[in-house]
Formats: C-alpha cells, structure tokens, sequence
C-alpha cells in the first residue's frame, strides 16, 4: 500500500514539474532532450562544486587567517 501511495506522490511531482516549466507542450523526443540536458548541467555543477568547492574554502579560510 505504501508503494502505491508513493508512486502516485511522484507521479504527482512528475506531472507538477511538467506544469511548472511547461514542457508537456513539447513531443516526447524534445522532452528527453530537455531532460537529458538538464541532467547534464545539474551534475557538471554538482560535480565541479565537489572538486573546487573545498580548494576555494580553504583559501578563504587562509586568507582570513582562520587556519594556518
């Protein structure tokens, strides 16, 4: 029962995301292009924030002198 209920929960956030940015407009093939891209961008962003973020901090943290 609880899986069901959760499947309609994010059938309903799926359908809200489609309404909200105005996709259900476009034909399926746009769509996955669309998506995909999306994708994409969101874990470039995720990745490059993984990599440099702790390089950055830690230069304001020495430039602060609040570690040496």
């Amino acid at each position: 029962m609880a899986l069901v209920s959760a499947l309609k929960q994010m059938s309903w956030l799926y359908y809200q995301y489609l309404l909200v940015t105005a996709l259900y407009m476009l034909e399926p093939w746009e769509r996955t292009v669309f998506n995909s891209m999306l994708v994409s961008i969101v874990g470039m962003a995720l990745y490059t924030g993984y990599v440099f973020m702790p390089q950055h901090i830690m230069a304001i943290l020495h430039y602060f002198e609040i570690v040496q």
